[in-house]
């Protein structure tokens, strides 16, 4: 799984079409796949756990290529189904940056659950542990673009930001995170509540 991901990722190096900016979108992909690595030969998480963090690393991938705001999802659509989401929800900004930030609380809770569980906690402390490190993360990550804003060029700054002129951008991206983090827990404290009824 990890050699089809690096491979997919290297493929969206091909011809890249804003090579700084995706540079700067790449800064914590090599090291993530490095530990990915080390997690799947020390067996930290559960293939399943990797999966996750995999995926999540192929959709910021993607979503680098176009930094973010320039994802032609709305070309894929029209090609595929002849219109696209402008025209059924009337969006007017590219969010597919929206998208990755609910991938992100989807997609990395159930590992960050299994970590928290391998170092001693009980369920439901391992699950808000998963839930806080999302929003800690998340908080960090916005923090950070605000940094970059402060101190790159003007220019650079608002690419890589993805802001796309909403100044509420970095509070609904923390908010869609945690939203898919509670998603996830909801969805494990419901099959536990099935498991225990079926075996009292």
């Amino acid at each position: 799984m990890i050699a089809a991901a690096t491979t997919l990722i290297a493929v969206t190096w091909i011809a890249p079409l804003y090579p700084r900016e995706q540079w700067l979108q790449h800064a914590a992909t090599i090291p993530l796949l490095v530990a990915a690595v080390v997690a799947a030969r020390r067996r930290w998480l559960s293939d399943a756990a990797i999966a996750c963090c995999l995926a999540f690393l192929l959709l910021h991938a993607l979503a680098a290529r176009w930094i973010y705001s320039y994802v032609p999802y709305e070309t894929w659509c029209d090609a595929a189904f002849g219109s696209g989401p402008a025209e059924w929800f009337g969006w007017r900004r590219n969010h597919f940056d929206r998208l990755v930030h609910v991938a992100f609380g989807v997609l990395l809770t159930p590992p960050l659950r299994e970590l928290a569980q391998r170092a001693g906690l009980r369920p439901v402390a391992a699950c808000a542990t998963a839930w806080l490190t999302v929003a800690g993360a998340s908080a960090c990550y916005e923090v950070f673009e605000w940094l970059l804003a402060v101190v790159a060029a003007p220019e650079m700054a608002e690419r890589y930001n993805g802001q796309q002129g909403d100044p509420w951008d970095a509070q609904k991206d923390m908010a869609l995170a945690m939203a898919g983090s509670t998603a996830v827990l909801a969805w494990y404290a419901l099959r536990a509540k099935i498991k225990r009824q079926r075996h009292p």
